[in-house]
């Protein structure tokens, strides 16, 4: 990690499926020291297009989360009113939508009607194995949607933060990822990457389960009008796990800081109990207390790459 490299702008990018829980916090957190060390701004950005999960509660949950642990942002809404008249992803569809003709007219997109039912019983693990890609379905075709054709054997140059310039395949349970779905709205991996270009996010920091979404977003910046993202840097950060080793989610209530809050807990001792999580034996109860973790980071990948 290089002291005198600088950025413009990083994100906290929650999706309003549920409520924020320890595992966004905690890389909200990173995000935030990171983003202080390197002189970056800090964007809200929400991701509500999924809007079969998507609710109103979720998204004030997340302001109201950031305003009792005080975890700051410079740019994006103040509320949930502001959010839906300037920032929703409704508001950049038709971004979305140039996106995808230009994807499609150049070849890189085929049509797809299999059901989940279908995809499940040609892979014992469930994953797509480009099925459609030589039935050329129309675009047009009804409840199809449209996914990328990917190469698992091409090596795809990112840029970790840590280690440097790495390179990566795109992994099988990730191939052919859907790009417009079903019902015409764009996918996580096109809107993400449109947004980041949009906003101007050259710092991105996520958990390492979304290794695979950067490769594949970044190999879709390749196939997009000329753009600066494959001058973007990731920082993949490890997950905090629960019980029986499983990730942190939505599905985990215990963990969300809404029931967290209704139990009685302080704003310090959330911070306390990801502290707990992350293994630390300093009590840290406090924003400023996690200030280490840019250091441990880089030095955990640092033993990585020398092993």
């Amino acid at each position: 990690m290089k002291e005198q490299q600088n950025f413009r702008l990083t994100r906290y990018a929650p999706t309003p499926s549920g409520f924020l829980h320890l595992g966004n916090i905690y890389s909200f957190v990173l995000t935030f020291h990171l983003a202080q060390k390197f002189g970056a701004k800090i964007l809200l950005r929400i991701d509500d297009l999924d809007t079969e999960r998507v609710k109103k509660k979720y998204i004030q949950d997340i302001f109201d989360t950031l305003d009792f642990l005080e975890l700051p942002y410079h740019v994006g809404p103040k509320n949930l009113k502001d959010h839906k008249q300037h920032f929703s992803q409704e508001k950049r569809l038709d971004l979305y939508k140039i996106a995808l003709e230009h994807l499609k007219d150049s070849g890189e997109l085929f049509a797809c009607n299999c059901s989940r039912k279908k995809i499940r019983n040609l892979h014992p693990k469930g994953f797509y194995t480009g099925y459609c890609q030589n039935r050329n379905l129309s675009f047009e075709s009804p409840d199809s949607a449209w996914r990328l054709r990917l190469n698992t054997s091409e090596k795809i140059l990112l840029n970790d933060l840590f280690k440097g310039p790495v390179t990566g395949n795109i992994p099988a349970e990730i191939a052919y990822c859907v790009i417009r779905r079903k019902d015409g709205l764009p996918a996580y991996q096109l809107a993400s990457l449109v947004d980041d270009l949009h906003f101007g996010t050259d710092l991105i920091v996520r958990g390492r389960d979304l290794w695979a979404s950067s490769l594949a977003q970044v190999y879709l910046s390749e196939h997009l009008p000329a753009n600066s993202f494959s001058k973007t840097v990731f920082a993949h950060h490890p997950l905090i796990k629960g019980a029986n080793n499983q990730k942190l989610s939505k599905s985990f209530g215990a963990t969300s800081v809404r029931f967290l809050r209704k139990s009685g807990k302080r704003k310090e001792d959330i911070f306390q109990l990801i502290g707990q999580f992350l293994g630390l034996k300093k009590p840290s109860t406090s924003l400023k207390d996690f200030e280490f973790l840019c250091n441990f980071m880089e030095k955990r990948s640092t033993d990585q790459t020398r092993r």
